[in-house]
């Protein structure tokens, strides 16, 4: 499962308005290779459910994942934070062995 703290919903409420998408776009969280410790987390608006996506409902934000990153997030929580060290969407993921500095990439 992933989920998302209160901050995150918050805050992917208020991108969605901003961007003036309705509720039919959900969150889609994937993974990628690259980044400083070999694989990124991907995170954007998505209106599409792909035949091999879970979907993942938590205070009301649908959050899609492929079933191949899913093996990377389970257990995920989403958070956002915007304090003096950094601001934007911060992945707690309890299967990361190694994160980098910036935190957008990780190794298992």
């Amino acid at each position: 499962m992933v989920q998302i703290t209160e901050r995150a919903k918050d805050k992917i409420v208020e991108l969605r308005q901003k961007d003036g998408l309705d509720t039919a776009h959900n969150i889609r969280v994937s993974v990628k290779g690259g980044g400083c410790s070999g694989l990124m987390y991907d995170l954007n608006f998505d209106a599409e459910v792909k035949d091999k996506d879970e979907i993942f409902e938590d205070k009301e934000v649908k959050i899609l994942v492929d079933k191949k990153s899913l093996l990377y997030l389970l257990g995920t929580t989403l958070d956002f934070t915007d304090g003096l060290n950094g601001k934007g969407f911060h992945f707690v993921n309890p299967n990361a062995s190694r994160t980098c500095g910036c935190g957008e990439s990780f190794a298992v």
